[in-house]
C-alpha cells in the first residue's frame, strides 16, 4: 500500500485530490492536510482511501459549483474517513455498485440526497453526519449498515430505503425533517434498531408498495404525523419501541397490511396489536438496573446521594410501570444539580445514573459526555448558540455534564456575557427535549446558586439538587485501601491507623481534593516504596514488591 499526501501548503505534496488520483495505485491512501478543497472526485472501478491527516472535520471537500456529485464512486471499494463533503444540487456521496465505507464524517448538500448508494452497492457508515439536503441517505437497490449515524434538518424524508434494498439501519438519530424520518418503499426490508425518530413534519416511520421492515428497540416522538404507518400489502415485525407524542393512532396499520406488532400483555397472555402494543412499551433491563445501583451502593460513603439517586430510579420505574398500565403519568425532568467539592464522585455517580436511566428505558442510550466552559462557549457573538446547540444534540439519548457549571455565570466583561448566552441556550434546549437527554451541572455549592441566579428559568428545569460532601478521615483511608488493592499493593500493618491521623489533621477548604488527594497520596507512596527497594541491595521478594509500609507515608508527606 502507498500514502500519497495532498496539501495546498507543504511542498512537494499533490495541491488536489484529483493530482494525487491520477497517479494512486489500488489500494492507496490519499492523506489529504487541513484545508477546503474546491473540486468534485470522479472514483470508477478503483480501490482507494480519502482520509482527512489531521482531526476529523479538518479537510473539506466543496463540489457545490461542480454541477454534479462532489464524490461519485462507480464499481469502486472506496473509503472516506474524517470528511466533511458539502454538494450543491447533486448527492454530495454518491456509490453505483460497489462498496462504500464513510467514518468520522460531515456531509450537507442542496436538493439531493447527502450519501446516496444504489444498484447492488454496499455501504458500511459510521459516525456519518448528514446536516442539510433534501434526503439524509437514499439506499436504493443496496446494502449494508448505517451505524450510530446522525440525519438532521433535511427538507424532506430523512432516509430512504426502496427497491429491495435491505440495510441495517442501527443506533441512528433522525431528526428535524421536513417530511418523514425513514421512508421504507418498493420492497424495501431494512432492520431499523434502536434507533431514535422525531420532529418530523409528517410520519416518523412510512411503509408503503410491498415493504417488510423489522423495527426493534426504537423510540419514535414528537412527530406531526403517526410515529409509524403501514400501508396496504406491507409486512414487517415492529417490537419493543415505544411510540410518543405523535398524531394518532401511533402505529397506523392500513386495511391489507399485516405487520406483526409485538408488546408484552400480562392481562391478555398474547401480542397485541396497533398503537395500544407500544404505549409505554419501554424494556426495562431490572437486572441491569439492579447490577448499577450495587455499584452505586459500593462507592464510599456519599449515603445522601445514594439515597437521593435511589428515591429518582424508584419514581422512575414506578411511573413507566404506571404508563405501561394505561394510567396517566405526569412529566419529568431528568436534569439534576451536583454540588460539592472535587474529588466527591461526582462524575462517577453522573455515569452511573446516565446508565441507569437507559437500562429503565427513559433515554435511549447511556452516552455519557462530559463538557467544560470551552465546550459550550464561542469567540464571537453567535458562535455561543452553534457550540451549544451542537454539545447538547452530541449528548441527546444520554447525559450532558456540564462541570463547573458556575463558570458559564455573567461576571463582567464581554467574555462572559458570551457564558451568558450559553446559559440561554441551554435552558430553551433542557425544556425542548427534556425527555430526550438528562442534562446534570456540576460545581461547587455556592458558586451553583449564583450560577441558578444567572437566568430565571434555570433553576426549574432541574429536578432535584444532590450535595456531595467531602469524605471522612476514614473513608478516605478505605479509599487508599481499594485503590492499593486494585493496583495489587497491600498497606502494612499499622499504615491505616497513620493514614487516618494524617487526614485527620489535613485543612478543609475549597482546594482539598477529597478522592484524588488519596489517590494523590498514593502515588507518592509508590514512588517512596520505589526508593526504599532501590536501596535495598538485594532483589525484592513478591511481598515487598507488594507492601507499603509506614516509612513510604513519611516520605510522602514530608
Amino acid at each position: 500500500m502507498r500514502t500519497l499526501t495532498v496539501s495546498t501548503q507543504r511542498a512537494g505534496a499533490y495541491p488536489t485530490i484529483r493530482d494525487a488520483l491520477e497517479v494512486a495505485p489500488d489500494g492507496a491512501t490519499i492523506s489529504i492536510e487541513a484545508g477546503s478543497y474546491s473540486e468534485a472526485v470522479r472514483l470508477t472501478h478503483r480501490r482507494v482511501s480519502l482520509v482527512a491527516a489531521g482531526e476529523a472535520g479538518s479537510v473539506t471537500i466543496d463540489g457545490s459549483g461542480a454541477g454534479a456529485s462532489t464524490i461519485a464512486c462507480s464499481g469502486a471499494d472506496v473509503t472516506l474517513r474524517g470528511l466533511v463533503v458539502t454538494g450543491g444540487d447533486y448527492p454530495a456521496v454518491e456509490a453505483t455498485g460497489g462498496r462504500l465505507t464513510i467514518e468520522k464524517c460531515e456531509v450537507r448538500t442542496g436538493y439531493a440526497a447527502g450519501v446516496q448508494v444504489v444498484d447492488g452497492a454496499m455501504i458500511d457508515a459510521s459516525d456519518v453526519k448528514v446536516l442539510g439536503g433534501q434526503h439524509g441517505f437514499v439506499i436504493s437497490d443496496a446494502g449494508g449498515v448505517l451505524d450510530t449515524c446522525e440525519v438532521r434538518d433535511i427538507s424532506d424524508d430523512g432516509i430512504i430505503v426502496r427497491l429491495g434494498a435491505n440495510p441495517t439501519i442501527r443506533n441512528c438519530t433522525v431528526a428535524g425533517c421536513g417530511y418523514r424520518g425513514v421512508y421504507v418503499y418498493q420492497g424495501g426490508r431494512p432492520t431499523i434498531e434502536k434507533c431514535d425518530i422525531s420532529t418530523t413534519g409528517d410520519a416518523g416511520i412510512v411503509v408503503a408498495h410491498q415493504s417488510a421492515p423489522q423495527i426493534s428497540a426504537t423510540w419514535v416522538h414528537d412527530t406531526r404525523g403517526v410515529g409509524i404507518s403501514f400501508g396496504p400489502g406491507c409486512g414487517g415485525l415492529v417490537e419493543t419501541t415505544r411510540v410518543e407524542q405523535t398524531a394518532r393512532p401511533g402505529i397506523d396499520v392500513a386495511e391489507g397490511a399485516n405487520p406483526t406488532i409485538r408488546a408484552e400483555d400480562p392481562a391478555a397472555g398474547q401480542p397485541r396489536v396497533g398503537v395500544q402494543a407500544v404505549s409505554g412499551a419501554t424494556t426495562q433491563d431490572t437486572e441491569k438496573v439492579e447490577k448499577l445501583l450495587a455499584e452505586l451502593d459500593s462507592m464510599i460513603g456519599l449515603a445522601g446521594v445514594k439515597a437521593e439517586v435511589r428515591a429518582l430510579i424508584d419514581e422512575i420505574q414506578v411511573n413507566e410501570w404506571r404508563r405501561s398500565a394505561g394510567l396517566a403519568v405526569g412529566g419529568a425532568s431528568h436534569h439534576l444539580i451536583f454540588t460539592g467539592a472535587p474529588g466527591t464522585g461526582k462524575t462517577t455517580v453522573a455515569r452511573i445514573y446516565g446508565q441507569l436511566l437507559k437500562a429503565l428505558g427513559v433515554l435511549p442510550n447511556g452516552q455519557f459526555k462530559e463538557v467544560s466552559r470551552r465546550d459550550l462557549v464561542g469567540q464571537y457573538i453567535g458562535h455561543t448558540a452553534e457550540k451549544a446547540t451542537k454539545v447538547f444534540e452530541e449528548a441527546m439519548g444520554g447525559v450532558l455534564f456540564i462541570d463547573e457549571a458556575y463558570t458559564l455565570s455573567r461576571a463582567g466583561g464581554a467574555s462572559a456575557d458570551f457564558g451568558q448566552e450559553a446559559i440561554d441556550t441551554l435552558v430553551k434546549l433542557m425544556e425542548d427535549h427534556r425527555d430526550q437527554v438528562a442534562v446534570i451541572v456540576a460545581g461547587y455549592t455556592d458558586e451553583m446558586l449564583t450560577f441558578l441566579d444567572a437566568n430565571s428559568g434555570l433553576a426549574s428545569r432541574f429536578a432535584k439538587t444532590l450535595e456531595f460532601e467531602n469524605y471522612a478521615p476514614d473513608e478516605l483511608v478505605l479509599i487508599v485501601n481499594r485503590i492499593a488493592r486494585n493496583d495489587d499493593y497491600l498497606l502494612a500493618p499499622g499504615l491505616g491507623d497513620a493514614l487516618l491521623e494524617w487526614f485527620g489533621q489535613i485543612e478543609r477548604d475549597r482546594n482539598f481534593g477529597n478522592a484524588r488527594e488519596a489517590r494523590k497520596l498514593l502515588e507518592g507512596m509508590r514512588k517512596a516504596q520505589s526508593g526504599r527497594l532501590r536501596s535495598l541491595g538485594r532483589m525484592p521478594d513478591r511481598d515487598d514488591l507488594r507492601t507499603l509500609v509506614l516509612d513510604d507515608l513519611l516520605v510522602a508527606t514530608r
